[in-house]
């Protein structure tokens, strides 16, 4: 058995504070990189929400719920009851004033607020270790909304300053898959707008899924007054770092883009979906999903200024993913819904047409590759943890060095290197859940009581 180093909630604790710095650093670098194109950046458009309509106000009261897994159940109202009672205040001046909402939500303001008023309680009133916990729990609250702002903002930039995209190339590799998107776009398509209005609902609450599993998981922080060495939170927030930056080394905009019209294709059907512009001008040619592109030498493109390059790796998959892994060890109703939110996501993925088949088995590597490492770096370094860690890197980095350079050869012997590619994945799954499992506790056997001879 594995002996805890009594320095590891030392270490937490630095790691907890340089995560903060790096993290307000990168908003800071991406304020000024968004301004530079003329756009807004995460600090600022966070800024407005505290008076203006939030654009998700549900993310905003999902943040709060994080930030209350510190408070009692007492605070827990009180904080709940104050965010409704802010909302309806703003609601009222907004009605008397004639602002009418025409983007984002009406509510979410008095979340906002609440996290906020948490972060000057523990500056101002709480001390020592209780501050500590509590400002643990307001930066887990900001840190949710930071990454969706953050993202936003990266997605925007990777527009503007990729203006060439490699979708040819993944798409001659992923031939080797059978182009999984063709299909199940097809099969999307003729459930009609049941089928892609509830997927569609499924993979836009992704970041709610994720809340309700962290919740699950921290349920124990209010009375323990700690928080866990390992959960959910801290996943999705290093796949929500680390994965954009693959966005700007292989940019890429997706089957409906390259192939297709955009998402002008699902305005039939969709109940939400604005008015968008055809992007069908900039494409190969209309073909996704009824036709399979041709399998020729692939070029790189150019493609607007405004479809993100945002598809390797499928970071949807990876935080599907990581939900399906975290809730493993939960109850049942929760594991059937990590399994199905896994399942429907991947579903929407590639029905919807933003992905390619390969970007998802890119994906699952990546997400397994973070979680090895965050599991090491918690339970401390050692050799099966750096191994599974040094291996899920080579698979990732080999699976997008093979999209790049051998998408043709991979086209041409389907046979072959569409095994591999599964085989490749496969090997990264076994190797996590082999490696993890070795790390499991054993379980002690009860001790059996000694048989007493009996009187005579």
């Amino acid at each position: 058995m594995r002996i805890p180093r009594p320095d590891l909630p030392r270490r937490r604790e630095r790691l907890w504070a340089v995560a903060g710095v790096v993290a307000l650093g990168f908003l800071i670098v991406l304020e000024f990189a968004a301004r530079r194109y003329g756009l807004p950046g995460p600090i600022t458009t966070q800024v407005r929400e505290v008076v203006a309509a939030p654009k998700s106000g549900g993310l905003l009261y999902a943040a709060m719920a994080l930030m209350m897994v510190v408070l009692t159940w007492r605070q827990r109202f009180i904080a709940a009851g104050a965010a409704i009672g802010i909302d309806i205040a703003f609601a009222l001046v907004r009605w008397a004033v004639d602002a009418k909402v025409t983007s984002g939500h009406s509510f979410g303001n008095g979340a906002l607020w609440v996290i906020l008023g948490y972060g000057v309680i523990a500056a101002t009133r709480r001390t020592g270790s209780e501050r500590v916990l509590l400002l643990k729990g307001v930066g887990l609250g900001l840190l949710l909304v930071a990454g969706r702002k953050t993202g936003d903002t990266w997605l925007l930039i990777t527009s503007k300053t990729r203006p060439a995209v490699l979708d040819q190339y993944v798409a001659t590799a992923d031939h080797a898959l059978g182009s999984p998107s063709w299909l199940v776009g097809r099969v999307v398509a003729a459930t009609g707008p049941i089928g892609f209005n509830f997927l569609d609902i499924v993979y836009g609450q992704l970041a709610v899924a994720a809340v309700v599993v962290a919740l699950y998981q921290l349920r124990g922080v209010a009375v323990e007054r700690r928080f866990p060495g390992h959960h959910l939170v801290r996943t999705f927030l290093v796949i929500g770092l680390l994965g954009p930056a693959f966005y700007m080394i292989f940019p890429v905009v997706g089957p409906i883009f390259a192939y297709g019209t955009g998402t002008a294709y699902w305005a039939t059907v969709s109940l939400w979906s604005p008015d968008i512009p055809s992007s069908g001008h900039w494409a190969v040619a209309d073909l996704w999903p009824q036709t399979l592109p041709p399998i020729d030498t692939p070029l790189s493109m150019p493609f607007d200024e405004i479809t993100p390059r945002n598809c390797m790796p499928s970071l949807h998959t990876a935080w599907a993913t990581a939900i399906f892994i975290h809730t493993r060890k939960g109850p049942r109703v929760l594991r059937y819904a990590g399994t199905f939110w896994l399942v429907a996501t991947l579903a929407a993925t590639l029905g919807f047409g933003y992905h390619y088949g390969v970007d998802l088995l890119a994906g699952v590597v990546f997400v397994l590759t973070i979680e090895a490492a965050l599991r090491s770096l918690d339970r401390g370094w050692d050799r099966s943890g750096i191994r599974l860690a040094a291996y899920g890197a080579t698979v990732f980095t080999a699976l997008l060095v093979a999209y790049r350079f051998l998408p043709l050869t991979m086209a041409e012997h389907p046979w072959v290197s569409g095994p591999l590619l599964v085989l490749a994945m496969t090997s990264v799954i076994y190797g996590y859940v082999r490696t993890t499992a070795a790390w499991e506790p054993k379980a002690t056997p009860a001790r059996q009581p000694v048989p007493q001879p009996e009187p005579i």
